[in-house]
């Protein structure tokens, strides 16, 4: 099994136990990290948020890091800036070298980006791409998004059958992303062809996630060289989101090419992948819970959105689409959960455990789209709050609602546990979601 942000680590092979060891009270801590965990990791979360709420384990990399599993536990490390983001403070032995990042980030110069650094260059960053990625921008983006969803669905609606991750929920959000951050559309197939390398992880050629970032950042040097260049003096409507951050830069804050370059492409990494999974895992959720499936196709035939907007967040929180938080490292020694944690030492929040934390939910393990006390942590909280979140909201709610619209009577094609999910650390998501439906002509 792949390190999702390391995919060129050793894999665990099939069947193939990564145990976490032992956490001194009664029982054995459960296997993590094999295809059966990947598959429903949510009892074995149950077990550690109840045994060992903050665990030390070896994860398939070889990197040993602490799980903090609690929902209290996760929302006080999420926002602890003693937890830094700058894998600099990792205490790593020789052999972990490089395995808590996106695999060539460090030699394609792509470091400089806000899920790596801390304040007060962070706050500058996070203020920049902020002026750019503003609320606003995202409405405005709203029909596009629709136009994409229905081109895509257009694309298999007469066969009645489709994968849905690869014929929707993955180009979707690379194609939106692509248009909104001013990628020539002649050229968006390149990139959908170096994020389908990347997502999938250990399935694709050893060394080749690295190379498409090298090829990634290449790129988006020359584009934005480009743009900067042919930038007018006054910004057009509609401008694009690499444009915005140029403009943004030139206005008395300094952002380099490096920086702009870094800033585009983690937008483009982070915000691709989450929406393949929220629209991946959001669809399998409501196929297998068809009661709730049935409310949201009738409020949704009914001209109602607020069911589709506290059902996505609902999504979110029942199985999201990023399982742990990105990499933090302990700048001092700290506690978290009673549990002392030393200088340099590696810190993953786990999300999923932590949503379906019974202290914090009512009857956690159930799909409620109607739920109401809902401040899940799907996107992170504090300062390192996704901000390309209402941008994946939007297209998950687009997604979802038009899938559901047009072709009502979706079911899956395949038995859920002849299903395979991509193995790995951050990211949760589906591998293939084989689908039929009533063609429609």
């Amino acid at each position: 099994m792949t390190n999702q942000l390391n995919p060129d680590a050793p894999d665990a092979p099939e069947g193939t136990a990564v145990t976490a060891g032992t956490d001194g009270s009664d029982g054995t801590a459960p296997e993590l990290f094999t295809w059966e965990f990947a598959a429903d990791p949510y009892p074995a979360y149950a077990w550690l948020r109840e045994h060992a709420p903050v665990h030390r384990t070896k994860l398939p990399s070889g990197v040993e890091a602490w799980l903090v599993t609690r929902y209290a536990d996760a929302k006080q490390a999420l926002a602890d800036q003693r937890l830094s983001k700058n894998p600099a403070h990792h205490d790593e032995p020789a052999h972990a070298k490089g395995k808590t990042g996106i695999p060539g980030e460090r030699k394609a110069e792509l470091m400089t980006h806000l899920l790596n650094i801390d304040p007060p260059d962070h706050t500058r960053l996070r203020r920049l791409v902020s002026k750019a990625f503003t609320p606003r921008r995202v409405a405005e983006f709203a029909s596009r998004v629709q136009e994409l969803t229905d081109h895509l669905i257009d694309e298999f609606a007469a066969r009645g059958s489709a994968d849905l991750i690869h014929e929707f929920a993955f180009p979707l959000p690379i194609y939106a992303i692509c248009d909104m951050l001013g990628v020539p559309r002649e050229d968006q197939d390149d990139f959908r062809d170096w994020a389908g390398m990347m997502i999938r992880h250990g399935g694709g050629p050893r060394g080749g996630v690295a190379r498409s970032v090298k090829k990634m950042r290449g790129y988006l040097a020359e584009l934005i060289h480009k743009k900067r260049q042919a930038l007018p003096a006054e910004p057009a409507v509609g401008e694009d989101l690499i444009s915005a951050l140029i403009r943004a830069s030139d206005h008395g804050e300094h952002l380099t090419e490096n920086e702009a370059a870094a800033m585009a492409f983690i937008l483009l990494f982070a915000g691709f992948e989450t929406t393949v999974n929220l629209i991946g895992n959001g669809t399998y959720a409501l196929l297998t819970h068809p009661g709730q499936r049935d409310r949201l196709q009738r409020s949704l035939a009914e001209g109602e959105r607020d069911l589709l907007a506290t059902g996505v967040e609902e999504l979110l929180r029942f199985d999201g689409p990023v399982e742990l938080a990105t990499w933090r490292f302990a700048t001092q020694p700290l506690t978290i959960g009673g549990q002392d944690i030393a200088a340099g030492d590696p810190v993953l929040v786990v999300l999923a455990a932590a949503d379906r934390d019974p202290e914090r939910f009512a009857d956690p393990d159930v799909l409620d789209l109607s739920r109401r006390d809902n401040q899940h942590l799907g996107y992170g909280h504090g300062i390192h709050y996704c901000v390309g979140a209402p941008l994946a909201r939007l297209e998950g709610q687009t997604a979802l609602a038009t899938l559901l619209t047009r072709l009502p009577d979706l079911r899956l094609a395949a038995d859920p546990a002849d299903l395979r999910w991509r193995g790995g650390l951050i990211m949760r998501g589906l591998r293939t979601l084989p689908v039929e439906f009533t063609p429609v002509r």
